[in-house]
Formats: C-alpha cells, sequence, structure tokens
C-alpha cells in the first residue's frame, strides 16, 4: 500500500464534493452577526420579498384613495363658496360640486330611475328628471333616492309638474360600478330602469342630448325625495387606517423573516 499517496491526499483539502467541502461551500455564504448566523434559503426570501413588496404596495395604494377623498372633500367644500348660473358653466362641464342654479321644465314623461342605489342600507332608486332649460340644454336632475316596492315589478310614483321652475343643486357625475357591466335591454317603457348607466346610454334612450353632468338637487328643494349629498361614504381617516394596517404587516413580515432565519452559531455556542 502506499502510504506515501495517502499522506499527500491528507494534506491537501478535500474535494468539493465531500460532506466537509460542502459544509464549507454553504457557511462561506452566511451573514454572522455576533454569535449568530443568518441562513434563509433562497424559496423563504423570494416569497418574502414578494409578500412584502404586495403589502408595501396595497399601503401606497390606500394613501392614494385617501388623498382621492381629501380632494373631493376639498371640492364639496368649495363649491359651496359661490352659486353660479348654468348658463355659465361650459357646456363641455364645470368643477365637480359647483352649485348651480337653473331654470326651466322639467320632463315627467321620461324619467330614469337608477338601480342599485342604497340608502342607510336599504336598496332603492336615485330619480333623474331631464330639465329642459331656457337656454335650450337637457341636464338630467336627481331628485333623490326612493326605496324599491314590495317587488321590482311595483316601481315608485316619481310624476311631477311641468310648469316653470328653478332649481338649485350642486354639478356631479353619474355613479359608476367598481366593475363595467352590459346594460340589459331595455323594453321602451318610462321610468326607465338602469344600473350604472353611461351618459350616452341615456342620451340614446331619450334620443336628445344631455350635459354631460348631472345636478343634484338640494334638499331644500321641493319635489324631491331622500338627499343627503356628501362627496364619499368612505371617509379619507378609513383609508388611512387601512394603509397603517398594510405597512405594519409587511414589517412584521420582515421581522418574522429576520427572526426564524437568525440562529444561534453552532461553532461558538
Amino acid at each position: 500500500m502506499n502510504l506515501s499517496g495517502m499522506a499527500g491526499f491528507q494534506g491537501r483539502p478535500p474535494p468539493a464534493g465531500t460532506a466537509k467541502g460542502f459544509e464549507l461551500k454553504e457557511k462561506s455564504r452566511l451573514v454572522r452577526i455576533g454569535n449568530r448566523e443568518f441562513a434563509p434559503t433562497v424559496f423563504t426570501t423570494v416569497v418574502t420579498v414578494v409578500l412584502i413588496a404586495a403589502l408595501l404596495s396595497l399601503g401606497r395604494w390606500q394613501l392614494e384613495r385617501m388623498r382621492e377623498k381629501q380632494a373631493l372633500i376639498a371640492a364639496f367644500a368649495a363649491g359651496s363658496a359661490a352659486t353660479v348660473q348654468l348658463t355659465d358653466v361650459p357646456a363641455g362641464g364645470g368643477e365637480r360640486y359647483q352649485h348651480v342654479v337653473a331654470d326651466g321644465r322639467y320632463d315627467s314623461a321620461q324619467q330614469f330611475l337608477l338601480d342599485n342605489m342604497t340608502h342607510t342600507g336599504r336598496a332603492g332608486y336615485h330619480v333623474l328628471t331631464p330639465l329642459l332649460t331656457d337656454a335650450g340644454r337637457i341636464v338630467l336632475v336627481d331628485r333623490g333616492w326612493l326605496p324599491t316596492g314590495t317587488t321590482r315589478a311595483n316601481l315608485p310614483n316619481v310624476a311631477i309638474g311641468e310648469e316653470y321652475r328653478r332649481i338649485v343643486g350642486r354639478l356631479d357625475y353619474l355613479p359608476r360600478a367598481g366593475i363595467e357591466l352590459a346594460l340589459p335591454s331595455q323594453n321602451g317603457t318610462w321610468p326607465r330602469v338602469l344600473s350604472y348607466p353611461r351618459m350616452s346610454d341615456l342620451s340614446g334612450a331619450l334620443q336628445r342630448p344631455l350635459d354631460p353632468q348631472i345636478i343634484l338637487l338640494d334638499a331644500d328643494q321641493p319635489a324631491g325625495f331622500v338627499r343627503e349629498w356628501r362627496p364619499s361614504t368612505f371617509p379619507p381617516e378609513r383609508h388611512l387606517g387601512y394603509a397603517v394596517t398594510w405597512f405594519a404587516l409587511a414589517a412584521a413580515l420582515a421581522v418574522i423573516y429576520l427572526v426564524t432565519n437568525l440562529r444561534q452559531d453552532p461553532d461558538k455556542s
């Protein structure tokens, strides 16, 4: 037996494929913090990074929503500063929530009921009535909310006189759904029930051009229903609370990742 050959092998470091070589290779990738070592797996790191990025993204989105709601509240307050004639508002639309006054006659024969509108947890409709103004423009006036009847076939009575009148309210846009759905076909009867229509849908049903904005009839105006207008039913503070929650979850996940992967160094224990 060649003892010198064995001695030569013993004097050299073991091949990388041996258990000792593998251990040395793994330990070279560790991060040591005092007498502890930080050794996360690649899978754990990737999953943690993805989850933290998603949580931070949700938090930033909630902050954006908070700023949007704050802007709506500011616009609602600014709109109360002055009341302008509708004729002074450009045909393409004015500032949202601008307080306006308009003169004209309601068209009682062709009204819309906006479906899936709720108030204090109850289902109902918003009543949109066309106002034919002196200037020849037609604007839809939201006269407020009404509850649904005992059945869907039992529509509320929304008849109104067509005498000349002056109405006061705020400019706004049609309510929008979170998910865009195709409108069901209509049977041509009035008042027409629609769920989250576009202004082009309403204009097509009337076969007349409409102003791009509606008027939210003031609560002290006659010939209306429930009117508790506000810029948003979801306050900015709630969005901030959600943002803090998402950020806190991201921070907690980061701490868990660090703690679970920071172990006592067996060589220094």
